[in-house]
């Protein structure tokens, strides 16, 4: 049989006649890219953002054994970063291979990196620069007669370097960062982001390095926001940079091993104790003198802090480590932030072990500030529980009449209660009254804290710790005493059987109303506010007031504010849901909660009521969420003095006009005489319209109705509610919101020695 060969392909049936056949695509080839485009992809991992220059540039003066530091900034950063040091400074003829990739002082071979001291060693980050920015270098070496300044542009120089006058060491100046990266560039337009990031890394720098002086201020302002000068301690540059406040509260720390088998290292650095809280924590740790970060070790430091000292779980943390050399690894970050070690889990283990002991043995001996009282107060806080004569017709026995010494004579059911009008023992016949009073109690306390409001078991728990800690003798003080009157702006008398006492109405007020929160929980009715206020203008009027004399941090307190206004929007439906307070769509407070009848809260306080719910909440766990929430609205139902003065006495003379004009001036004692009595002032003569006409009479009425409803409502609404829903906890035994003055038996016995 005899088949023919062709070089014709085979017709091969398919399926579906009508699809074209599908072409195999060829894989993408592969081709080199240029250099430029190489070095600045590698440019942007280098240089993030302008702190990461900064950083880079810094170490490189610290490299330079530079005494002084100082950092110009711009725009954040975008602008301008002029970094100035008095450091070594830099050789004429390596000034042109500076800016190349790859050219370092710092190593010469890879061998170098396992007891590298130097912070650079890469040489990559001033080439970075010069690919995203203008980089113009001035410096100068000792015993050179003049400097030389000179730019670059994609790691090469624009022109030979030109003598020019110079101090020692180096300036680098780095302009218009980001110019040629459209979209990192639109990420940094806000020149507010940067420049609180750029200020904590100097204070970072500052505290470690303690023989360099460091400064740091924004271009064109007068005042530097940083500026150290050197030291030889460690805590003195803690207090110079981050305030006494944080200083004192700080402990030394110190660990060390030295078996090869497991760990050597050496560690020492300073913790905050139970005393400090802070909002977030503070971590500055180094590693052999290295600026960087180490999750693994915050996390286990903030463990043994939320265990140790829950009030105090955002801690200040300074530690320096050091380590052999070959045991760190430099080179695992593009910006040098983190190194790996050698035995990490073992090191870490053993510096969590000597914090937890440190807090542990610092917790026993924690410094409290308390009101001694004297033993005889103290035990004058128990109630006399002697048998009660019994009521009952069938009693035999005569009513016994005590003596003048045990009788009291006021009745702590008169609303009044004022000591000037003594009242007499009621007759029998007034029974049903008082159990006509009782009944009407019973309904309102039923109204008012109805049983069905704890929903939450944290709720419930927050509640069952109130009864659990409620002090019975104070209780009993609380349900039957006097109102009397005010002692000052903040004390008030009340007498309880034979003792006289002062109590401290804005501890006592914060206290029911925490308690009245917990209790009216998601069962609120509600304050609408006739102008809704935006939440981020609150907060930025709360920080203002806070630190009025610091307009450079406005840009600071902006982003406070944004921060804060953005989270309490996003919790708004359980803010709502639970507490009453209302934020609409737009960020703005429209509605709060009515803690107490008849009371409304001092809306000048709201500012630093909704800064509070920012900053001082932890929304993370349900039952510190609900308590701090409770304690915020607590505090600013709080029954506090007035925002402006009392107009009483001395008082009056905030209210003066401040008036050169010698005919409408006023002799400063016969003001003070027409203050003491109405008879003064009609000896005065003239001097009364004088002081009449110096008076801001619009803002001392205002003060006045102020004041004197701040009274009315401590008198008639605030005690009538402490009798029937406030539970004393044991604190106000001691801390002085309780404080006996005298009672009727010591009085008798002076009078008896006259």
């Amino acid at each position: 049989m005899e088949i023919e060969c062709s070089d014709q392909p085979l017709p091969m049936e398919t399926e579906g006649e009508d699809e074209p056949l599908q072409v195999l695509k060829e894989p993408p080839k592969i081709h080199r890219l240029e250099d430029s485009v190489i070095n600045r992809i590698a440019a942007g991992e280098v240089i993030q953002r302008p702190v990461s220059a900064i950083k880079e540039l810094v170490e490189n003066s610290l490299d330079a054994h530079s005494t002084t530091i100082n950092v110009v900034v711009k725009d954040g950063g975008l602008k301008l970063i002029q970094v100035s040091d008095d450091g070594h400074g830099i050789r004429y003829e390596d000034l042109p291979i500076l800016c190349e990739r790859h050219t370092t002082s710092k190593l010469s071979k890879f061998e170098d990196l396992q007891s590298i001291k130097s912070m650079g060693f890469r040489g990559e980050a001033l080439a970075s620069m010069t690919y995203v920015g203008h980089v113009t270098v001035t410096t100068i070496t000792e015993g050179q007669l003049h400097g030389y300044r000179v730019s670059y542009r994609d790691g090469i120089m624009d022109h030979e370097p030109k003598p020019c006058a110079a101090v020692k060491g180096t300036q680098i100046m780095i302009e218009n960062l980001f110019y040629n990266m459209t979209a990192r560039r639109k990420n940094f337009q806000n020149s507010a982001d940067d420049y609180p990031k750029i200020v904590d890394l100097l204070c970072r720098f500052a505290i470690h390095h303690t023989e360099v002086g460091f400064s740091c201020r924004k271009h064109g302002a007068a005042r530097a926001d940083v500026h150290t000068v050197g030291t030889s301690s460690k805590l003195d540059a803690i207090r110079s940079v981050y305030g006494v406040s944080v200083a004192r509260n700080l402990m030394r720390i110190e660990a060390s091993d030295s078996d090869m088998s497991s760990s050597v290292f050496q560690m020492m650095g300073f913790i905050s104790d139970s005393n400090y809280v802070a909002k977030k924590i503070t971590m500055v740790l180094y590693i052999n003198d290295r600026l960087v970060e180490c999750s693994a070790l915050k996390r286990a430091i903030e463990v043994v802090y939320a265990a140790t000292l829950p009030k105090a779980a955002k801690p200040f943390i300074y530690m320096s480590i050091l380590l052999p050399p070959e045991h760190v690894d430099v080179n695992i970050h593009p910006t040098k932030r983190e190194v790996s070690l050698l035995n990490q889990e073992t090191i870490i283990e053993k510096i969590q072990s000597t914090v937890e002991l440190q807090l542990r043995n610092s917790n026993e001996t924690r410094a409290f500030q308390l009101q001694v009282l004297q033993p005889s107060q103290i035990g004058s806080l128990g109630v006399n529980k002697d048998t009660k004569s019994d009521p009952s017709p069938s009693s035999a026995k005569p009513l016994k009449v005590p003596a003048q010494k045990k009788m009291v004579r006021t009745d702590s059911i008169n609303p009044a209660g004022r000591m000037h009008a003594y009242l007499q023992a009621k007759p029998s016949g007034k029974l049903d009254s008082s159990s006509g009073l009782s009944s009407a109690r019973s309904s309102i306390r039923q109204r008012r804290n109805p049983k069905e409001t704890a929903d939450l078991t944290s709720i419930q728990e927050l509640i069952s710790e109130i009864d659990q800690t409620c002090h019975s003798d104070l209780l009993d003080i609380v349900r039957h005493c006097t109102y009397v009157g005010m002692a000052d702006d903040v004390l008030v008398l009340l007498q309880y059987n034979t003792c006289l006492y002062l109590a401290n109405v804005v501890n006592l007020s914060k206290e029911l109303m925490y308690q009245q929160v917990l209790r009216r929980f998601a069962h609120f009715n509600a304050i609408q506010l006739s102008d809704p206020a935006p939440v981020r203008d609150l907060i930025m009027l709360a920080l203002k007031e806070e630190d009025p004399e610091c307009p450079e941090d406005d840009d600071l307190k902006q982003k406070i504010a944004e921060m804060n206004a953005h989270l309490l929007q996003e919790k708004a439906e359980m803010l709502e849901e639970y507490f009453c307070i209302k934020i609409d769509p737009q960020g703005n407070l429209s509605r709060l909660p009515v803690v107490l009848d008849q009371y409304t809260p001092d809306m000048d306080r709201v500012p630093e009521f909704v800064l509070c719910l920012g900053n001082d909440v932890d929304w993370e766990d349900e039952k510190n969420c609900c308590q701090a929430i409770s304690a915020a609205i607590a505090d600013f139902y709080a029954m506090h003095p007035p925002m402006l003065p009392n107009p009483s006495g001395d008082g009056l003379l905030h209210y003066m006009r401040k008036n050169d004009d010698a005919t409408h001036s006023c002799d400063k004692s016969d003001l003070h005489s027409a203050i003491q009595s109405e008879e003064s002032i009609s000896s005065v003569g003239k001097g009364k319209t004088a002081v009449d006409d110096d008076v801001e009479q619009e803002l001392l009425a205002e003060a006045e109705t102020a004041w004197a409803q701040r009274e009315w409502s401590i008198q008639h609404v605030l005690f009538p509610s402490m009798r029937l829903f406030l539970k004393p906890p044991n604190s106000m035994a001691t801390n002085g919101t309780f404080v006996q003055v005298t009672s009727l038996e010591k009085l008798y016995k002076v009078f008896e020695r006259c």
